[in-house]
């Protein structure tokens, strides 16, 4: 009985430092590209960068981050998110 704990302990080890494995692996694949996206709303202006795995990802990140700074309330979140960044550039 002694020698299946052991076993036990030993695959459910290795398969915990897999898991940590997968997960490290996984997060690295996720940020792969870096943009600032500039917005223009209500006559504020405000520049974001952000971190996703495909352009369109970290773009639109960005944007969202600007029109957090940019707006107050939902309808504005929503306006500010449907008009085009003042300027886009890939960072990495």
């Amino acid at each position: 009985m002694a020698g299946k704990s052991k076993q036990v302990q030993w695959i459910v080890g290795i398969g915990a430092v897999v898991f940590i494995g997968v997960l490290i692996v996984s997060s690295f694949h996720q940020t792969k590209v870096e943009y600032e996206v500039c917005v223009d709303f209500k006559g504020g202006s405000h520049c974001a960068t952000a971190t996703g795995s495909t352009a369109e990802e970290a773009t639109r990140a960005a944007h969202d981050i600007d029109c957090e700074f940019l707006t107050h309330g939902r309808d504005e979140v929503m306006v500010c998110g449907s008009i085009a960044a003042t300027s886009t550039r890939q960072i990495h």
